[in-house]
């Protein structure tokens, strides 16, 4: 059964008490769910960055890579293969000069 008789000031004081502090416990709770929101999107951003530094740190070794190995326009030996038939070239003639010594 309700209780239909007016709030004293005592206990009116008590509501408005205990509303402000419901109150201030969702903004407190409004504020830090706003704030883990705030720092996971920074992290995702951060995360971004560093993949799309990644790709383009990869891709300029792909083209770094691709200029030194590929002839180019004038089909040029590229650096790359003339350093690698060298190195071939010392091992054959190492192996040939252990062989006949």
């Amino acid at each position: 059964m309700a209780d239909e008789t007016p709030l004293t000031d005592e206990e009116r004081a008590e509501l408005e008490q205990l509303r402000a502090e419901k109150a201030a416990r969702a903004k407190a709770q409004a504020e830090a769910r706003e704030r883990r929101e705030l720092e996971r999107l920074k992290e995702d951003k951060q995360r971004e960055e560093a993949e799309a530094a990644q790709m383009l740190r990869e891709a300029q070794m792909r083209q770094k890579g691709r200029e030194l190995m590929e002839p180019d326009d004038d089909l040029k030996m590229p650096l790359g293969q003339k350093i690698v038939l060298a190195a071939v070239a010392v091992i054959a003639i190492v192996v040939l000069a252990s062989a006949l010594l």
